[in-house]
């Protein structure tokens, strides 16, 4: 296989529906009309993400979103093929390339960080624009377009390959100029001034020899405002301007339709929420999104659950900047009465996690924990379950919601293709695959996002815990580091903060998967039981093997997505643990492996290995050791190419073996006559996921303000 090959989405790209027909039947005209506000918010400003990117993704956007709204895509292919412009197969790879683009809102994965390009020449692409109703249109338009994207549409040099600094890919959460050593230095300048990072961008310039540092908020107001906006910072010998307006006229769309949605609220905790986070996206406050949380997780299980901001900061290569993301919901009742069962048991649960009292948090805050039909989930990528919100104050001290999104679980996990597995795994794998990973997604944001407690020290002087009597459990001491006032967990653990966090959390959701209690929570007894907990293992071990090493770049010596990183170092965890317990073998030299778990070892081998394992990832979360977690988690990351498991050149076997992620269909709320809310459902397939996207931004306007946004980028990249 070409290395050019692992760059594009096969033609036979898999789509799946993210059907919540029924659960929209169940709302009343009220909560419709609410549900369809807060989409509209979360569409629009999810194409904030296309910005956040890379450079090109707002123009590509743009060119793809013209090419298939000026005609029906039947229409167009019906012409391209009888003048034979392109074949079945071409024509069919530019509409994967087109549905990647759309749903990982732009041209880089949103699991892995990996570019990809159109599996089809150049040559063919521009052919189909020049033939098709938006160039007869716009022939100028079109052909600018074009020309300004083309090339980097293909590019595929060392630099442009996956996300990151530029010694080591692409990112527009930062200027081209910038390294993380830049980055470390904005970091103490937030740091010094008690600011956080989420919703901003990083521009430096040198003006006069002085190094100048423009940290641009996220707003829609741009002018000059003493409590949010600053120039002329001097620090570190270096001038800092703090500046807003980025993403402005996306945001004002977000504003307008929170605005809207209020007027649907179902009570005043969702009224004043909304209102916050209004604040918040006008005028470039990150406290003000902050209060909008506090309320969002004071609002108890409501009918339609809704989250948006500048959240996740895996793409940000300082590990420090949220994606945008916004998303709509409705509960589902079954599968959260059962989360709420689990939420009873947790104190209960806590005391059997490995490690001491005092590294647990004083008091556990019960959280709302949902399972929610998705309607809308705009940003790079949909997860199945989340946690959330990641304000370190906020979740440790106030609260946090947990939510597993219950539509996602059964769409993602159809799959009937397994490598690297026996028959018998297969079958079993088949068989209790989503029952074990709705067990596991509620372990791991409950138990695992939801527990354990960072030790600190406040500006008063004041401790959290006990200094004079908490003792390290693994060497026996007193507790000799912690948190300063001013330290997040993102500002401490930044690049590797996201990955080493899921890590701890999916060994919660592993250690916790053997209790019995917890099982019969979910309706398994007795055989079943150990069958869904050996499925657990099995699955995660498995990505592990099978999925996880297409995201490591052994050019760079990177993991690119935070999860597999994750995955990974588990199962050199329990490889290392012995006894047999998790065996691979190359089965054919080049070509194929066999992983095995042996299931009778789980509970006692394998528990052991997570328990001690999971002790660490704890005790140097909680003290903030940074240079203690690097060391352990750095050591099982590697990717050796010799040794009992030479991952490294395993790595071909694997990638010769992978199978494509799902796309997910979502469907469009429409506002009729009467304000009457409908729901437009749209087929699995790249056709459906095209028209669902060419649907819901049907105004030209979207198009002239992306334009406008990558133009002003332009000098930065």
């Amino acid at each position: 296989m070409s290395d050019s090959e692992h760059f594009v989405l096969p033609n036979d790209q898999p789509v799946v529906e993210l059907d919540c027909v029924e659960a929209f039947k169940g709302l009343t005209a009220k909560e419709k009309l609410y549900a369809h506000y807060l989409s509209q918010a979360s569409w629009n400003g999810g194409l904030i993400v296309l910005v956040q990117t890379s450079p090109e993704s707002p123009l590509v956007f743009v060119l793809l979103r013209k090419l298939f709204s000026a005609q029906p895509i039947s229409e167009l292919k019906k012409s391209l093929l009888q003048d034979q412009v392109v074949t079945v197969d071409e024509f069919q790879a530019l509409l994967v390339y087109t549905s990647g683009i759309f749903t990982n809102s732009g041209n880089y994965k949103h699991f892995g960080d990996t570019k990809f390009v159109p599996n089809l020449p150049s040559s063919k692409f521009e052919a189909v624009i020049k033939c098709s109703k938006a160039y007869h249109r716009e022939p100028k338009v079109m052909q600018s377009l074009w020309d300004q994207c083309k090339e980097a549409i293909y590019l595929l040099q060392e630099g442009v390959k996956s996300l990151g600094f530029r010694d080591k890919g692409i990112t527009t959460y930062f200027s081209s100029n910038c390294t993380m050593e830049d980055a470390n230095l904005v970091a103490q300048l937030l740091k010094h001034r008690n600011m956080e990072a989420h919703n901003s961008r990083v521009f430096k310039t040198v003006e006069n020899g002085t190094p100048t540092y423009e940290i641009r908020l996220a707003s829609v107001e741009t002018g000059h405002d003493s409590d949010v906006t600053q120039d002329d910072i001097d620090y570190m010998r270096c001038k800092f301007r703090i500046t807003r307006g980025d993403y402005s006229k996306l945001l004002e769309r977000v504003v307008q339709n929170l605005a809207k949605a209020k007027d649907y609220a179902a009570n005043d905790i969702e009224k004043r929420m909304l209102e916050h986070y209004v604040h918040s996206f006008t005028r470039g406050t990150l406290q003000d999104h902050k209060d909008g949380s506090r309320l969002w997780v004071k609002d108890k299980g409501p009918v339609v659950e809704t989250y948006i901001g500048f959240i996740e900061t895996y793409r940000d290569p300082a590990g420090m900047r949220g994606e945008f993301e916004g998303f709509v919901a409705f509960v589902n009742k079954e599968m959260s009465t059962k989360f709420a069962i689990l939420v009873q048991q947790a104190e209960v649960l806590l005391t059997e996690l490995p490690w001491p009292k005092g590294f647990e948090k004083d008091k556990f805050l019960r959280p709302d924990f949902t399972s929610l039909e998705v309607l809308t989930f705009a940003g790079s990528g949909i997860p199945a379950g989340i946690n959330i919100p990641n304000y370190t104050e906020i979740c440790q001290y106030e609260g946090f919601k947990n939510v597993s999104l219950g539509n996602v679980i059964p769409a993602s996990c159809k799959q009937t293709v397994m490598p690297f597995l026996s028959e018998e795994d297969k079958v079993l794998l088949m068989k209790y695959r989503v029952q074990a990973f709705e067990v596991q997604v509620g372990l791991h944001e409950l138990l695992g996002h939801g527990s354990g407690k960072m030790l600190c020290k406040h500006k008063d002087g004041q401790y959290n815990f006990d200094h004079v009597t908490l003792v390290n459990p693994l060497d026996g001491e007193l507790i000799k580091s912690w948190y300063e006032d001013g330290d997040t967990y993102d500002s401490k653990f930044t690049t590797m903060g996201s990955s080493y966090e899921e890590c701890r959390a999916e060994c919660v959701g592993l250690f916790l998967s053997l209790n019995k209690d917890v099982l019969r929570i979910f309706g398994f007894e007795g055989r079943e039981a150990e069958d869904v907990a050996y499925v657990n293992w099995l699955n995660l071990l498995y990505q592990g093997v099978g999925r996880c090493l297409e995201m490591y770049q052994p050019s760079t010596n990177t993991w690119l997505q935070a999860h597999s990183q994750a995955r990974y170092v588990i199962l050199r965890v329990l490889l290392e643990a012995g006894g047999d317990l998790v065996t691979v073998t190359e089965t054919v030299k080049g070509k194929d492996l066999l992983m095995k778990v042996d299931r009778s070892k789980i509970a006692s081998v394998g528990k052991m290995a997570i328990s001690n394992f999971l002790l660490k990832l704890q005790v140097y979360k909680s003290t903030g050791d940074i240079a203690a977690a690097q060391a352990l988690y750095n050591k099982y990351a590697e990717v050796p190419d010799d040794g009992s498991y030479p991952w490294g050149k395993w790595r071909d076997i694997v990638l010769a073996h992978r199978q494509p992620r799902k796309m997910f269909v979502q469907g469009n709320t429409i506002l009729g006559q009467g304000n009457e809310v409908t729901l437009k459902t749209y087929e699995a397939t790249h056709e459906g996921l095209i028209q669902s996207w060419i649907d819901r931004f049907q105004l030209s306007d979207i198009d002239i303000i992306l334009e406008e946004m990558w133009e002003k980028d332009q000098k930065h990249f």
